[in-house]
């Protein structure tokens, strides 16, 4: 027999590998999904209402709520955290933070340059109502 014997997991452990790193429990895989739920419903909802105001705002607020997603999905599905890996897997965390905020700024960048210089002489307020 080899040194590590095979061990069938009950209902009630959590999964581990050989190094003791935690997969994940069903209970930290709900809570991922509910909050990745309402993380989603909620921008949606303000989106089909109408919006704010401030279509600024509005962006602001769905941006926010894509940043925080992608934050839940990291911890609760990916599983990064500061104690496994001798913290390269929070360095890994980090670098897709970076990553994260260069895209998301750069498409907000280009979509704002887009919107002003495809067309700039097109008045955008008299098609406010075209097609519906």
């Amino acid at each position: 027999m080899s040194q590590h014997s095979i061990k069938p997991h009950g209902h009630n452990e959590q999964s581990h590998d050989s190094t003791g790193h935690d997969h994940g429990s069903y209970r930290s895989y709900l809570t991922g999904f509910v909050l990745a739920a309402i993380l989603t419903i909620i921008p949606f909802a303000v989106v089909m209402s109408g919006g704010f105001d401030s279509r600024v705002l509005t962006a602001v607020t769905v941006i926010g709520f894509a940043v925080v997603q992608v934050l839940v999905h990291m911890v609760y599905f990916l599983h990064m955290n500061t104690r496994s890996d001798e913290g390269w897997t929070m360095l890994s965390m980090i670098f897709t933070i970076i990553v994260v905020v260069i895209m998301i700024a750069g498409s907000v960048w280009v979509m704002f340059n887009l919107n002003t210089n495809m067309m700039p002489s097109m008045d955008h307020e008299s098609f406010q109502g075209f097609g519906s």
